[in-house]
């Protein structure tokens, strides 16, 4: 399901690379973060379909989806973005907080360094990567408050070799960054980035910063936060929300971008969204 975008404004696409893990071992065993509940049955039927359909919307939109083998065990597998960080070719792992997904990250390394990939560091501070991180194309927006430690912050700095801004999330269902804010469209040299966030994610002084750094941003609605539509993932135009997204939709779609609907209720069970199962990697 696409919604129509006024032609007067022009957004480009541009070709991203992502890599994906399937949900094949899926389901919720434990609480980490408060939308899960074990005591709800989750279907790992419905969970594959749910993110086949993600995985081949990514490829019809022209982008290159990768796959790492999914390993028993790791429930939570399927959320790639929370294993690392890739901008330029080099690749910041991960270090997670909760212990039933420590392992996690080096299987994520392993993929990395099997696939040529050699300038690869793994953090000393608990780091949850593209969950906590943001690339607007000039600056690395840094989320902290329940996941990744603020020290990460700095380690991602100096091994990304790029700006670093610290935000702070203050309410625990958006837990990670990528639940509150999303980048529409990377920076360029002639024009600026564009984000979209819940401005009630985070404290007083980050939302002063945010405004300050994006003051041309979509602020997103209680109603997108609580579908996890600011889970979403942006090429420049097209826009992968879930499907209950409507509300900030509309509003995409008056800045001239292309929302595609996705449905990730199933996924959502885990805490998890579009973004939570898409690692971009930028070469």
């Amino acid at each position: 399901m696409q919604v129509s975008v006024p032609q007067d404004i022009s957004r480009v696409p541009t070709t991203r690379r992502y890599l994906m893990c399937p949900p094949r071992f899926f389901a919720v065993e434990y609480v980490i973060n408060p939308w899960m509940d074990p005591t709800k049955p989750v279907s790992v039927e419905l969970a594959m379909a749910q993110w086949t359909e993600l995985r081949d919307t990514y490829r019809r939109l022209g982008h290159t989806v990768e796959e790492i083998d999914a390993q028993p065990g790791l429930p939570d597998m399927v959320f790639a973005a929370n294993s690392g960080t890739v901008i330029d070719g080099r690749v910041l792992g991960s270090r997670f907080r909760a212990p039933q997904r420590t392992a996690e990250a080096e299987h994520f390394r392993r993929w990395f360094v099997e696939h040529g990939y050699r300038d690869i560091t793994m953090p000393e501070k608990i780091n949850e990567a593209e969950g906590d991180f943001a690339w607007t194309g000039r600056l690395l927006l840094a989320g902290t408050g329940f996941r990744t430690d603020p020290a990460a912050h700095a380690e991602a700095q100096e091994s990304l070799g790029v700006p670093v801004v610290s935000l702070k999330l203050i309410d625990p269902r958006y837990y990670h960054l990528d639940t509150a804010l999303f980048v529409l469209a990377e920076a360029t040299d002639s024009t600026p980035g564009q984000i979209v966030y819940y401005p009630e994610a985070f404290s007083p002084g980050s939302q002063r910063v945010l405004k300050r750094l994006f003051p041309d941003a979509v602020l997103a609605t209680t109603a997108d936060a609580e579908c996890f539509g600011l889970n979403g993932v942006s090429d420049g135009r097209n826009v992968v929300l879930p499907v209950e997204a409507t509300e900030l939709a509309d509003r995409l779609a008056a800045r001239g971008y292309e929302p595609v609907f996705v449905d990730i209720s199933e996924l959502r069970k885990a805490g998890g969204g579009p973004k939570c199962c898409t690692l971009e990697i930028r070469k």
